[in-house]
């Protein structure tokens, strides 16, 4: 399959798919439910790659499709017999199965086996501690697993292999939990439009691609995909990240396996603040959306990190820790795309105006958009995007030294439901196809400003300003919104209009007064 249309009667399949396995859920909350469902999809996925390459094997002369070695030699998963999907199948709806060691075990047991069996085999060394082993356990509905198994058993195979079809249901899965889980949903997981829009701006065609706060790994997932849909090759980026929520870096760890993506991943429990993973890493790309406004990130530990480059980052928010840290590791010519809240733009609390003007001085910032509120699962307040760049003059790009652009993106996008909000191709287009034209040189099209979206602003004017970086101000909006203007402009606006209010006011009283008198003179 390929194309567009192909896509669209994917993402049908893979809808139709969810809303099916949804009901099998009965009382069982999302957040718990979600690795049940991922695991089996997961499970389905390398079995499946594993029987396609099992049956070339067996046509193939001198090869062995019993030899572990084979399908690493192809990158592929080596599935022992009593993980294979057949086998889980054949015994799915069966309340007792007799094992060859005389042990009796449930569905769900099966299962805990099979994902032990494939975690132990030397070859599959990085899935060690990845995959979710507790589906034995009493409270699970074995008749619901049995019915998953029936259910996913159903998703067919590609002429492209397993991951074609199954990477797209995975995604669509982390999705669709992500909605239903609400807040703790978009702990997890970017919206796919957001990380498209990252994506289609940096265009991270080759080098190294690093996501600091990686969550289940979409901003990888997009960048591989953004290769495929431009003709490139795959092998050309090596990817990089870093997650503290285990069971996130797991989540993480299977949807890359399922994309076929090779990942440098890491865990532990401290974050990229305390202990960097990767502290001689420096990124030609990074794509990130850290977690908004966090004030409990311990930077009362980090005052004299060498990170932070243009500040002291305040204890009580990580915002512009997360700003330093990813410039931090862009390489040379790198360029990183970061998801914040909006008061980045505008706040002067804790030194954060003073951090702000410091990286407008030194030129690190490339280009600001505002997003409309509402497209992300864990809040409804509108967000922004960074972009960074260590060097504005590189990379065969115009140089646009000294300039700042602003896209204002509030008004696009339409209402999935009642809640959320989207991207449309177009809308995604419009945003990266303005940057384009700024940054590169050699665009078939010229940059021009539109009013009321994009502009292109000297920093000197940026510093008249305030170095303030909210778009409305600079594009020619024909309205400032609220969420555009720092809080001493809102409130002497509100002043001005209830002074305005209160003389209209008096005015209206003078006239009712002037009228009752005229009435009492006449009587």
């Amino acid at each position: 399959m390929s194309g567009t249309s192909d896509r669209k009667s994917d993402l049908e399949f893979a809808a139709d798919l969810f809303k099916a396995a949804d009901k099998l859920r009965g009382n069982l909350e999302p957040s718990e439910y979600k690795h049940v469902a991922l695991g089996l999809i997961f499970l389905k996925y390398i079995s499946d790659a594993f029987d396609a390459l099992h049956a070339r094997l067996s046509e193939e002369d001198g090869a062995d499709p019993e030899d572990p070695d084979e399908y690493l030699a192809e990158n592929v998963f080596w599935v022992p017999k009593e993980a294979r999907w057949s086998y889980l199948q054949a015994n799915a709806k069966r309340s007792e199965i007799q094992l060859e060691d005389g042990k009796k075990v449930d569905i769900g047991g099966l299962i805990d086996r099979a994902m032990e069996a494939i975690e132990n085999v030397p070859s599959n060394e990085s899935l060690k501690g990845v995959l979710p082993k507790n589906y034995g356990r009493p409270t699970l509905n074995k008749i619901m697993l049995g019915e998953l198994i029936d259910l996913f058993s159903n998703i067919p195979m590609h002429d492209g292999g397993a991951k074609d079809l199954l990477g797209r249901v995975y995604e669509y899965f982390l999705s669709g939990f992500a909605s239903t889980e609400g807040k703790r949903g978009g702990e997890f997981f970017t919206p796919r439009s957001v990380v498209r829009t990252l994506v289609d701006m940096l265009e991270p065609y080759e080098g190294r691609v690093y996501d600091p706060c990686c969550g289940s790994g979409g901003m990888f997932v997009q960048s591989e995909k953004f290769i495929e849909d431009h003709g490139g090759r795959r092998d050309a980026i090596s990817v990089y990240g870093q997650e503290i929520n285990h069971t996130t870096w797991r989540l993480a760890k299977m949807n890359l396996a399922v994309q076929g993506i090779d990942a440098d991943i890491r865990w532990n429990n401290e974050g990229s603040f305390h202990r960097d993973e990767l502290p001689d890493l420096r990124a030609d790309f990074i794509l990130a959306n850290p977690p908004f406004n966090i004030s409990d990130w311990g930077g009362e530990r980090l005052r004299d990190d060498g990170r932070w480059k243009f500040g002291v980052p305040p204890v009580g928010n990580a915002n512009f820790a997360w700003l330093q840290h990813i410039y931090h590791h862009l390489a040379p010519r790198g360029t990183a795309g970061v998801v914040l809240a909006n008061g980045s733009m505008s706040s002067q609390q804790s030194g954060e105006g003073d951090i702000r003007t410091a990286m407008i001085k030194t030129d690190a910032i490339d280009a600001m958009v505002a997003l409309p509120g509402q497209l992300f699962y864990s809040t409804q307040i509108p967000a922004c995007l960074w972009i960074l760049a260590k060097d504005k003059s590189a990379n065969g790009h115009r140089d646009r030294r000294g300039e700042i652009l602003f896209i204002d993106a509030r008004d696009l996008g339409y209402m999935v439901d009642r809640v959320r909000r989207e991207f449309r191709e177009e809308d995604i287009a419009k945003i990266a196809g303005a940057y384009h034209r700024w940054r590169n040189k050699d665009h078939e099209e010229a940059y021009e400003d539109i009013p009321g979206f994009c502009k292109s602003v000297p920093i000197e004017e940026v510093s008249e300003g305030g170095n303030v970086l909210t778009p409305g101000r600079y594009v020619g909006s024909a309205s400032v919104r609220d969420d555009d203007a720092v809080f001493e402009e809102r409130f002497a606006a509100l002043r001005q209009s209830l002074s305005e209010q209160f003389a209209a006011s008096h005015e209206l009283e003078d006239l009712i007064n002037r009228a009752i008198s005229s009435v009492e003179t006449d009587g």
